[in-house]
């Protein structure tokens, strides 16, 4: 929030005393929806694929195939990778698939495990390969499309190399369940951030590098049962295994927004999608508080148990009943739940660590007191239809007939941005105590954020985001 510098800022020369950024933000580039200290898990250099696997298959594949290549084919091979995560996109067998609503961008800014890698000595022939192909992606595509095309082929560039191997865990996990819920609309790139956010799979780039070297992997919208620290190829093989799809329960992830939950529920109950979303249309009939227009904020995210004898209505005012008794339990009135509930929905989709969460209220809380705009991208991205997503443009910050544009109107947005959780409503009613007006994750890995007072401050912090981002070209 509060003026992110824009994405082709990061890549221009490194900041110095005399030459400051010029933007600043409020937030940092996370789209945090999840939370815990998983992230905080040091990231250790994956084991070497077995003999006959799968995996190794492929790496040799790629390795005859990288040395017997012309710049032509690698070229072709860099516009294929471009495409790949889109052809892991979830699909519904019953109906066609939603249109993904969002765009990728550097982040979906979750904090996720990856390694660091010293450069590694290579012989001159990958090397040519490598600088060959990005050249003639330069000269087709033009500058501007090179930061683009390098997103897509450097995780494969890293595998041919053997440099940066994906921090991965080994074996098909610990023994500790976990419930891992597909919405239709999300493509590979969500379902791998979501792996290693909820500490299925070791690091993003494990389960990401597989989906692009393999563009026949589909993924069905529903909830699977997969274990925790599962290597990612276990992971993707187990979310295309039927046998492991929960059919009893449904699952709603905190930070949803109620248009991807109504999918969810859908998908999980065989109820038609129109039928929930008439269903949830009837405001009247949830006995919320006058002036409360859209179930968006009201629908609990948890695992609830599948019954049969229940409607479309009936599951949707459970999850609301279940919101009202949080809300309850923690002393809000009637009269201030569209409040708590809209900043605890901001909190949730840009807070990274749990530990940050009650920080990240007290930022907003303090811009509000002080008259100041809250300037969150997440908002920002909710308004223009996008709810996977907390990065926006220049464009997109300066539309005034947004009315979630956090950057133009003052004030909390006109209703919530997504469904909270325990954690992020907790941190809106007992937001930590401090004078911080600004905040930025300066390392996308660990999530580590820095909060500060002055906007002086928040530049020096933001330079060196900057500077991360330069050395992460994965994050665009």
């Amino acid at each position: 929030m509060a003026d992110d510098p824009r994405w082709d800022d990061i890549f221009t020369s490194q900041p110095t005393p005399a030459d400051p950024p010029r933007r600043d933000g409020a937030e940092r580039p996370t789209d945090g929806s999840p939370s815990g200290d998983d992230h905080d898990r040091p990231a250790t250099p994956s084991s070497p694929p077995a003999p006959g696997s799968r995996r190794a298959q492929r790496e040799q594949e790629r390795q005859a195939s990288a040395a017997e290549a012309s710049p032509a084919g690698d070229a072709g091979g860099s516009a294929a990778a471009d495409e790949s995560i889109e052809s892991a996109q979830a699909s519904e067998p019953r109906r066609p698939a939603e249109q993904s609503r969002r765009e990728r961008t550097p982040r979906e800014r979750t904090p996720r495990d990856r390694r660091g890698s010293e450069p590694r000595e290579r012989g001159r022939h990958r090397g040519t390969i490598i600088l060959v192909s990005i050249l003639v992606i330069v000269l087709a595509g033009g500058t501007a499309g090179v930061f683009a095309a390098w997103n897509a082929i450097s995780p494969i560039v890293a595998r041919i190399t053997g440099d940066d191997a994906p921090a991965d865990y080994t074996g098909a996990g610990n023994g500790e369940e976990v419930d891992f819920a597909i919405v239709d609309g999300q493509v590979g790139s969500d379902i791998a951030a979501s792996l290693a956010d909820s500490g299925v799979t070791k690091s993003y780039e494990a389960a990401y590098s597989i989906l692009l070297a393999d563009t026949t992997v589909t993924f069905q919208p529903g909830t699977y049962s997969l274990q925790k620290e599962m290597s990612a190829q276990a992971a993707i093989d187990a979310l295309q295994d039927d046998a492991n799809r929960i059919v009893n329960r449904l699952v709603i992830p905190e930070g949803t927004a109620a248009v991807d939950i109504y999918s969810l529920l859908s998908e999980a109950t065989e109820i038609p999608l129109d039928q929930v979303t008439a269903a949830a249309g009837d405001m009247a009939s949830f006995g919320l508080p006058a002036g409360v227009t859209s179930l968006e904020g009201y629908l609990f995210p948890a695992t609830y148990d599948l019954d049969p004898a229940l409607d479309a209505h009936g599951y949707l005012q459970l999850m609301v009943d279940t919101q009202v008794a949080r809300l309850t339990a923690l002393g809000v009135q009637p009269a201030d739940y569209q409040r708590v509930i809209t900043l605890a929905s901001i909190v949730q989709r840009e807070a990274g660590l749990a530990a940050d969460y009650p920080k990240v209220s007290r930022v907003f809380l303090n811009r509000l007191d002080d008259g100041m705009l809250l300037q969150s991208d997440a908002t920002v991205a909710y308004g223009t239809g996008n709810t996977h997503l907390v990065t926006t443009t220049d464009e997109e910050r300066g539309d005034a007939s947004n009315l979630y544009n956090t950057y133009v109107h003052e004030g909390l947005p006109v209703g919530p941005i997504s469904n909270p959780g325990d954690l992020a409503l907790d941190a809106a009613v007992k937001p930590a105590d401090g004078p911080w007006r600004y905040f930025v994750t300066v390392n996308l890995d660990s999530g580590e954020t820095t909060f500060s007072t002055t906007f002086a401050e928040h530049e020096v912090a933001v330079a060196q985001w900057q500077a991360w981002m330069r050395e992460h070209p994965e994050y665009q």
